[in-house]
C-alpha cells in the first residue's frame, strides 16, 4: 500500500519538474495518447468483449470515437486556449496589463468506472493533460480485463512519472484518497460520491463528481412516436441499459403507452432480432451482483416484454415494464440495466411535477412536435443536461460541457470545459513603477473632508 504514497510522490516530483509547463510537451503526450489508440484499438476492443460483450464496433462507437475526438479538438485548439486572455480594461487600469492566465493545477487523480471503462476514464484525462498536469488514473477493478490492458499500455505510450496506473479495488482507491490531490474527477455512484468528496475536503481539494440518477423521459402525446421509440430504445438497451444518462422511464399519457410498449418491441426486434441473447450487439450485465439487483427490480411487476435473464451469462432479455406504480423498488433507484419502466401521467404538468419530486437528474429526455412543451419542460425542471427529440448525444458533442447538479453531480467536463476544470484561471495585472499621479488619493493622509457626490 506504501507504494501508492510513493507513486503519488513521484508524479508529484515529475510535475514540480516543470516538463509539462510546455505546450509542445502536452501536445506531444496527446498525440502518443492518439497513436496508442489507433495501435492499440483492437486489443481495447477485446478487453471490452470480456468485461462487457461489447463488439469491435461498439467498442469503437461507444468507446473509442469520442476520446479520439477530444483529442483532435484538443491538438487543435490548445494553443489558442491556453494563451493569455486580455480582460476590458477599466478607468483606472488603463495603463495596466489585465489578463487571465491559465495554469496547471499541479497532479490530478481521475477514477474511472466500469460500464465505459475506457472512455470515462480516458477522455477527462485528455483535459487535464492538455491543461499541463500529471495524472494518477485509478480504473474501476469490476471491469478487470480494460483496468490490466490499461495498467500495461499507458506506460508504453505515456510518460511514466506523470501518468501512472493505479491497480485494484476498495482498499487501494481509499489507499490513494488519503493521498493529497490538487483535483479529483470520479464517476460513478452517489454514494460513493459522497466519500469521494470527503476524503478530498480534508486536503481542500475540488472535485468533479459525475454521478448519476434517475433520467426521465417525457413522451408527448403529440409526437412521432414511431421515431421516439427507436431513439428511446436505442438509448435505453445500448450496453445493456449499462449507462450513467440513459433514460431511465418513460412518462407518458396512459392513451399511448400500449403503442409505445408496441413500438419499443418493434425497434428491440429490428435492434436485436427475435432473441437479443443471440445478438452480436446485445451487451451482457458487469457481474452476478447486479445481475441479481437488476433482475430484483423486475420482481412483482406488469412485465409488457422480456423480463427472463440467464445468471451464467450475465443476460438479461430486454425488458418493459407497464403501469408501474411510483412507489416500487424500481423507480427508489437508478436502473443501470435492461429494464424500462413506463409511468403513467396525466399532462405535461403532471410530468414535471414528478421529475421536481425527486433528486435532480444526470439527464432529461422530452419527446414532442411542440417546441412550446419542449421550452415548458426546460424551464420547469432542473438535470445535468437535456436532449429533446433523441438521447445521449448532447453527451456527445464537445461544445456543450457534460456533467450533473445537486444529487446527479457537480462541475463539468468535454472540450474546452475539460480545458478550464483541470486549469486555475489566474488573475493578473501588470503595472509600470514609472507614474504615481493618478494613484496619489489612495496614499495617507486623507483629507480632512469627504467629499461626498
Amino acid at each position: 500500500m506504501n507504494k501508492i504514497g510513493e507513486v503519488v510522490k513521484q508524479a508529484r516530483a515529475a510535475f514540480n519538474s516543470g516538463r509539462t509547463r510546455p505546450l509542445q510537451f502536452r501536445i506531444q503526450q496527446l498525440e502518443a495518447l492518439r497513436r496508442m489508440i489507433k495501435e492499440r484499438g483492437p486489443d481495447i476492443a477485446g478487453a471490452l468483449a470480456a468485461d462487457l460483450h461489447k463488439n469491435e464496433w461498439t467498442s469503437y462507437y461507444e468507446e473509442m470515437v469520442y476520446v479520439l475526438e477530444e483529442l483532435e479538438h484538443m491538438i487543435k485548439k490548445l494553443p489558442e486556449w491556453a494563451a493569455d486572455e486580455p480582460v476590458e480594461k477599466t478607468p483606472q487600469t488603463q495603463q495596466d496589463e489585465s489578463y487571465i492566465h491559465s495554469e496547471p493545477l499541479g497532479v490530478v487523480l481521475i477514477i474511472g468506472a466500469w460500464n465505459y471503462p475506457f472512455n470515462l476514464i480516458i477522455q477527462p484525462m485528455v483535459g487535464a493533460i492538455a491543461a499541463g498536469n500529471a495524472v494518477v488514473l485509478k480504473p474501476s477493478e469490476l471491469s478487470e480485463n480494460m483496468a490490466s490492458l490499461l495498467a500495461t499500455i499507458i506506460p508504453q505510450y505515456l510518460d511514466k512519472d506523470l501518468y501512472p496506473v493505479i491497480s485494484g479495488g476498495v482498499p487501494e482507491t481509499t489507499q490513494l484518497l488519503k493521498e493529497r490531490f490538487d483535483h479529483i474527477l470520479y464517476t460513478g455512484s452517489t454514494a460513493v460520491g459522497k466519500i469521494v468528496m470527503s476524503a478530498a475536503a480534508k486536503h481542500l481539494t475540488p472535485v468533479t463528481l459525475e454521478l448519476g440518477g434517475k433520467s426521465p423521459c417525457y413522451v408527448d402525446k403529440d409526437c412521432n412516436l414511431d421515431m421516439a421509440c427507436r431513439r428511446i430504445a436505442w438509448g435505453k438497451f445500448m450496453n445493456s441499459g449499462q449507462t450513467c444518462v440513459a433514460p431511465d422511464y418513460i412518462l407518458c399519457d396512459p392513451s399511448i403507452q400500449n403503442q409505445i410498449v408496441e413500438k419499443l418491441k418493434k425497434s428491440l426486434k429490428e435492434f436485436y432480432g427475435e432473441d437479443a441473447k443471440k445478438s452480436r450487439d446485445y451487451g451482457r450485465i458487469i457481474n452476478a451482483q447486479h445481475f441479481q439487483r437488476v433482475m430484483g427490480l423486475i420482481k412483482g411487476q406488469k412485465v409488457a416484454h422480456g423480463g427472463t435473464g440467464e445468471e451464467a451469462s450475465r443476460y438479461i432479455a430486454p425488458t418493459i415494464l407497464m403501469d408501474v406504480d411510483p412507489q416500487s423498488p424500481v423507480m427508489q433507484e437508478e436502473i443501470f440495466g435492461p429494464v424500462m419502466p413506463i409511468v403513467c401521467v396525466h399532462s405535461l404538468e403532471e410530468a414535471i411535477q414528478f421529475i421536481n419530486q425527486h433528486e435532480k437528474p444526470l439527464a432529461l429526455y422530452v419527446f414532442s412536435s411542440n417546441d412550446k412543451v419542449i421550452k415548458k419542460m426546460i424551464a420547469e425542471t432542473s438535470s445535468g443536461g437535456v436532449t429533446a427529440n433523441d438521447v445521449i448525444v448532447h453527451i456527445t458533442t464537445h461544445s456543450l460541457p457534460f456533467g450533473g447538479v445537486g444529487h446527479s453531480g457537480m462541475g463539468a467536463y468535454h472540450g474546452k470545459k475539460s480545458f478550464e476544470t483541470f486549469s486555475h484561471r489566474r488573475s493578473c495585472l501588470v503595472r509600470s513603477l514609472q507614474n504615481d499621479e493618478a494613484h496619489k488619493a489612495r496614499y495617507p493622509p486623507s483629507p480632512a473632508k469627504m467629499p461626498w457626490h
